[in-house]
């Protein structure tokens, strides 16, 4: 439920940049049109972060460049990770230096690919899914980490289906949170005709979905393995946002 008062999120935002600004936000009617999932791991907060700085600039005559209202952006969010990908749209890599500044790279999926987000009918407070991390990381699994990292961006670019599933392997967060969203470690070993793999999002309890275009009956697998242990589901076949916020 999206709140109506002072405390939306979106407005929050408007009046941190404002203030920060030394200026006071007329008065302004927002109609709010949410297609995002809330408290399911896939970016609702950064999604009104980004919005509430958008507005701010518009409406203060701030006229900042996508580089200073993704900055902003993260500043609030405090980190650049989905914030980027709702300034730039598509496929975002990001990261924020020593001063602040966060630098991002924006590229466009193969057109072989496609990714789903399959959610399910409960919640994951992103606090419980943080606290069932560990504090620290062996070298092994943060080397393992960053060569599947790498591995993923360029399989999506190219198109490579032969990365997957390896692209997709994960010992940081997956197999901590794997109690907390039923069916995961299934889920993550699923392998069938058209799917490169899934992964949970963010801290879940959504499934992002990666598959070649054509097979995605691939979804239906996910579905049935919450189904089995009591959880209901929908599928989203979502499309990549090819150019991020717009204002029209």
């Amino acid at each position: 439920m999206i709140s109506t008062g002072a405390d939306n999120l979106i407005w929050q935002t408007a009046m941190d940049i404002a203030a920060h600004a030394g200026k006071e936000l007329p008065p302004a009617e927002l109609e709010i049109e949410n297609h995002i999932p809330l408290g399911k791991g896939l970016g609702s907060s950064a999604a009104a972060l980004t919005a509430g700085v958008v507005i701010a600039d518009k409406l203060l005559g701030l006229r900042w460049p996508k580089k200073r209202v993704l900055d902003e952006a993260a500043r609030i969010e405090g980190h650049p990770d989905n914030v980027a990908a709702c300034v730039h749209g598509s496929i975002v890599a990001s990261a924020t230096d020593e001063l602040g500044i966060t630098h991002a790279v924006r590229m466009d999926l193969h057109p072989r690919f496609a990714i789903a987000v399959v959610v399910p009918g409960f919640l994951l407070p992103t606090v419980e899914a943080r606290r069932v991390l560990p504090a620290m990381y062996s070298k092994q699994d943060a080397i393992f980490n960053i060569q599947r990292s790498c591995l993923l961006i360029t399989a999506l670019a190219t198109g490579n289906a032969d990365a997957f599933p390896t692209a997709l392997e994960d010992r940081m967060h997956q197999p901590y949170r794997a109690a907390l969203v039923p069916g995961l470690e299934q889920i993550i070993k699923l392998r069938t005709k058209g799917l490169l793999g899934c992964a949970l999002s963010g801290a879940g309890p959504s499934i992002l979905v990666f598959y070649e275009r054509g097979y995605e009956n691939v979804c239906q697998s996910v579905q049935h393995i919450f189904a089995a242990h009591g959880k209901d589901s929908e599928v989203f076949l979502t499309e990549l946002a090819l150019h991020g916020y717009e204002l029209v």
